[in-house]
């Protein structure tokens, strides 16, 4: 099953969800602020894609955190920081038991469903 993380106010997150129902994906969706993040999950991701891929570094969530917390951001700086501040996940995630993706949209996003089994 795929599962889709993001944010429902996400433009791009109800886009991706549109797609899915108009095409008859079965999915879930999980809100990263309402629903939370764990730290396992998050480390799954990274595995997948790299903790740099993770990060949203043109939310307006980072650039209200302090210099001090985004100079020599490093994996483990970057995780907690989405654990506290989950906006600062790149969003939308689309995860199956086989892969991860961050950040489909359009033609991507079509492309990884038609790759789905």
């Amino acid at each position: 099953m795929l599962t889709v993380y993001g944010l429902r106010s996400c433009d791009t997150c109800r886009e991706a969800l549109k797609y899915l129902e108009e095409h008859g994906v079965p999915h879930a969706f999980h809100d990263v602020r309402a629903d939370g993040l764990d730290i396992e999950t998050l480390e799954r991701w990274a595995d997948h894609v790299g903790w740099e891929t993770l990060l949203n570094r043109r939310s307006l969530t980072w650039r209200k955190l302090p210099e001090v917390d985004r100079r020599d951001i490093n994996k483990a700086k970057a995780l907690s920081a989405m654990i506290d501040y989950p906006t600062l996940v790149k969003r939308p995630i689309f995860e199956t038991a086989d892969s991860v993706a961050v950040g489909l949209s359009g033609d991507r996003l079509a492309d990884y469903v038609a790759g789905l089994p």
